[in-house]
């Protein structure tokens, strides 16, 4: 079962700085987008900023550019570079990971699956 697991999260001071990371597992190999979502109270969740299996390709909210980085650490690690945080950036940040799974076993045989995987969250909180 894939599984993607964050952390990093925390409370800051506005103009403080987080990392994120995520670490995704329970699969032989992937070729998968990954990224960053957010969800404040009240409101629906959105994107952050999303990353291509290679780490070419990268997309960010406007309200995020030039403030977040996301890059990856490895094929199956995603961090996110959080800096100049407002207090609207408080929110629960959820990882995604969105494409084809590789599942190999013991005899040699390998499977793929088109999964869409959330992480369970981590929460960022932006107050002096």
């Amino acid at each position: 079962q894939v599984q993607l697991v964050e952390s990093g999260g925390g409370s800051v001071q506005p103009g403080g700085s987080l990392r994120l990371s995520c670490a995704a597992s329970g699969f032989t190999s992937s070729n998968t987008f990954m990224g960053w979502y957010r969800q404040a109270p009240g409101k629906e969740r959105e994107e952050v900023a999303t990353i291509s299996s290679t780490g070419e390709k990268t997309n960010y909210a406007d309200s995020e550019k030039g403030r977040f980085t996301i890059y990856r650490d490895d094929t199956d690690t995603v961090s996110l570079e959080m800096n100049s945080l407002k207090p609207e950036d408080k929110a629960m940040y959820y990882c995604n990971a969105e494409g084809v799974f590789y599942f190999g076993d013991t005899g040699g045989a390998v499977r793929w699956e088109q999964l869409e995987v959330w992480g369970q969250g981590t929460l960022v909180t932006v107050s002096s």
